[in-house]
């Protein structure tokens, strides 16, 4: 595919405007559209990022006013489950078609922040809990929408991870985890997706608002990144409109009264450049000119067919997490039981800014009775998601359990309301509402054969699922043919190849940010670090309930001769996989690395690269998986930059991140700078360096304190002195052997 490149704008377009008129390029003329002004067209922007949520009659940014009808994909959090980029990339495709077909511009998606902990309300719109899946995944989503011609713009840039006082929350992150974690999703999403718009956050990031962050904005976004687009504020976003446009914010959205003359008047006091000004109108122009769809001459053109890929979506999005006694696929005869009202009024999206309002809705209850042929199925509501839910109807639960009686198997549907997970606000536990859990219970000690179906957005507990439930089905969010999808997965029809896109603890407590979560007085602290969802767990050793990258299948795979070898940009890792099950299915192929002669820390193995894979009975085929070099690299906050450490790299590929079917290693050599040496530096940071074990040696000679000594005192004296700064040692503590030190560390910062 080719990216369109940014349009030179002419001087007719933004050098001939008046310092008014550029200033108003840079704010909307109302909630969702931009300014025409001179030969610059307006621009309309709405929310995404899994439908077009264009609206009608009135605006706001909640979801409150309705909007036009519109596909609904699955939701990130279900759309991550199928981990595959190419089928990413066509539901971006279509949502920039539905755009188009809407006269809009730029669609507001796709959101990749991390998901740091398990309650936050807007987990839903986002991908995953590791950065690699997550950027890799929205870059797709870009590629897709802007290969129609519109602009994509992704978000929230960035550390936003919580709902609670989101509007003003500092996000504390030390350097290392900020770069390696928080920032690398964003980063292999401007990259690999080269979106025309990038939308900065609500939240502070180590005290400076995003909107007004200079570091973020333009040192790391587009001087490392190199993105050429626009810069565009969250809804509200802007505080200060002048330190905005200095920082490096090319659009406030929406307008608020009076800032454009803010703007002028500080670059008449001098205290804003004009140059900052004419280079964000610039941007803005280019944006305009830019983001012009072709709009098809219908608008429902393509209904038919984005339901039948948002079904498609769907099916490869759904989790088999567990399956006992092949219970699943369901048989086409006997008596089946479907208990749950999200059966029949399905949930199949989140609350806020990107409720869409679908162009049609498949409820699985309809769904299965289609599909069961000459099976029976009948439904007992079970529970209500509209009343309280801390409350048994005696009446239903009892209807259940007959029904469960008198079945051969029973479907339970479970999950989460609307009114328990949204935008706006954060959740205080993960489990599931007590009435489904009581009424689960009950129904399991009616019939041993029980399939558990999960709708949720974010992680729920599901121990009381597992331990009841014979096989288990989690959905997610599977947007608007969810239904379907799940009723030709119940009953074979497709074989379930979706892994999970973060980690499902056993308990809240046990997750790496319990105690930091969502902050308080303002600041919320990062202090797990690097150790977001499963590298926590797998460094914790920690017992899950399903691990990373988990999920069953209808058939099996085999993972064997995995073949190493550098490329010109890394490594590259070839594995032979088969389906060595009776039937046809799709093995998600995960490639994590470890390093163990590591000077930092680190996760036991992290994800590094993962494709998808189908395969007939019996088929075999090589999965080729590249890994760049710079995704070796961690932050060393010594030199503010990417090192790769040197040495033998474990290359694992498996099922899971606790599923590793076959692994090797590979040696890899050593990049980026090394500190500078100092008076300061210890023994220990010399002998790291390869040359300065001998020059040490040569040194410190006999002067160096040998076992024998160290036995006379109780204790190792090597390990104690390897941490002593070079200047605390006798031999350097007179002015001639200060000297020598200082030729000493000449010598090792002349060094490659």
């Amino acid at each position: 595919m080719t990216i369109t490149p940014a349009p030179e704008t002419t001087p007719a377009s933004v050098s001939a405007l008046t310092l008014e008129e550029k200033a108003s390029l840079g704010s909307g003329a109302a909630f969702w559209t931009t300014k025409a002004v001179g030969s610059v067209p307006r621009l309309l922007l709405t929310d995404g990022p899994h439908g077009v949520r264009k609206q009608i009659a009135a605006d706001d940014h909640l979801g409150i006013a309705p909007s036009a009808p519109a596909t609904c994909f699955p939701p990130a959090a279900g759309l991550a489950q199928s981990w595959d980029p190419a089928l990413v990339e066509r539901v971006g495709a279509a949502l920039g078609v539905e755009a188009a077909e809407r006269g809009v511009n730029v669609l507001l998606g796709p959101g990749v922040n991390i998901k740091r902990d398990p309650r936050c309300g807007r987990n839903f719109e986002y991908f995953s809990e590791d950065p690699v899946l997550s950027g890799d995944l929205g870059a797709a989503w870009i590629r897709g929408v802007q290969s129609e011609g519109v602009a994509a713009s992704v978000k929230h840039f960035a550390a936003n991870n919580a709902e609670h006082d989101r509007m003003r929350a500092s996000s504390d992150v030390e350097p290392r985890a900020l770069r390696e974690i928080y920032l690398r999703s964003f980063e292999r999403a401007v990259r690999g997706g080269q979106p025309w718009t990038v939308m900065c956050s609500y939240n502070r990031i180590d005290g400076v608002f995003a909107a007004e962050n200079r570091w973020l904005l333009t040192d790391v976004l587009r001087g490392e990144w190199g993105f050429d687009g626009a810069v565009v504020s969250d809804w509200g976003a802007v505080t200060d409109r002048v330190a905005s446009v200095r920082a490096g914010l090319d659009l406030e959205m929406p307008a608020r009264a009076g800032s454009d003359d803010q703007v002028v008047a500080a670059v008449r006091d001098g205290s804003l450049s004009e140059e900052k000004v004419d280079l964000a109108a610039r941007r803005v122009a280019a944006l305009a000119h830019r983001a012009r769809p072709r709009r098809p001459e219908r608008e429902d053109a393509s209904r038919a067919s984005h339901h039948d890929l948002a079904r498609e979506a769907a099916e490869r999005s759904i989790v088999l997490l567990k399956n006992d006694g092949d219970v699943l696929p369901l048989s086409r005869s006997g008596r089946i039981g479907v208990i749950g009202e999200f059966a029949a009024t399905p949930r199949f999206q989140g609350g806020g800014s990107s409720r869409i309002n679908p162009i049609r809705v498949d409820d699985a209850l309809s769904a299965i009775r289609q599909a069961a042929g000459d099976a029976e199925v009948h439904y007992a509501q079970g529970f209500s998601t509209s009343t309280d839910e801390a409350a048994d109807d005696g009446a239903q639960l009892d209807a259940a359990v007959r029904l469960a009686e008198a079945s051969d198997v029973v479907v339970v549907f479970l999950g989460l309301g609307d009114h328990d997970e949204s935008e706006g606000f954060d959740r205080d536990h993960i489990e599931l509402p007590p009435v489904q859990l009581r009424l689960l219970a009950r129904v399991a000690t009616a019939n041993a054969r029980i399939v558990a179906v999960l709708t949720h957005g974010g992680v729920v507990r599901l121990a009381p699922v597992t331990a009841a439930a014979s096989a288990v089905l989690d959905g997610a969010l599977l947007g608007e043919a969810g239904g379907s999808a799940l009723a030709r997965v119940l009953f074979g029809e497709v074989n379930p190849a979706g892994r999970l896109a973060e980690t499902a603890p056993i308990r809240l407590e046990d997750s790496p940010s319990f105690l930091s979560f969502p902050g308080e007085h303002g600041h919320v602290s990062y202090g797990e670090g690097v150790f977001v969802g499963y590298r926590w767990y797998d460094a914790r050793r920690l017992d899950v309930e399903f691990p990373f990258g988990h999920g069953l299948s209808y058939t099996s795979f085999d993972h064997r001769d995995l073949r190493l070898e550098h490329t010109a940009t890394g490594v590259r890792a070839v594995v032979s996989i088969t389906n060595t099950g009776a039937r046809a299915g799709r093995e998600v192929v995960q490639l994590y690395t470890a390093l163990s002669d590591t000077r930092v820390s680190r996760a036991p193995r992290e994800l590094r690269a993962f494709g998808v894979v189908d395969l007939e009975h019996g088929e075999k085929q090589d999965v080729v998986l590249d890994v760049d070099i710079a995704a070796l690299a961690h932050w060393d906050r010594r030199v503010e930059g990417w090192v790769v450490e040197g040495g033998r790299y474990l290359v694992e590929v498996g099922a899971s991140s606790r599923d590793i079917r076959v692994s090797g290693t590979i040696t890899v050599d050593r990049r980026g700078d090394r500190p500078a040496f100092t008076a300061e530096s210890t023994i220990s940071e010399i002998s790291e360096h390869p040359a300065g074990a001998g020059i040490l040696s040569a040194l410190l000679g006999g002067s160096r304190s040998d076992d024998a000594a160290g036995q006379e005192l109780g204790m190792d004296l090597a390990r104690m002195l390897a941490s002593f700064p070079l200047n605390r040692l006798g031999p350097f503590g007179t002015p001639e052997g200060a000297g020598r030190l200082e030729q000493v560390l000449t010598a090792l910062n002349s060094e490659d």
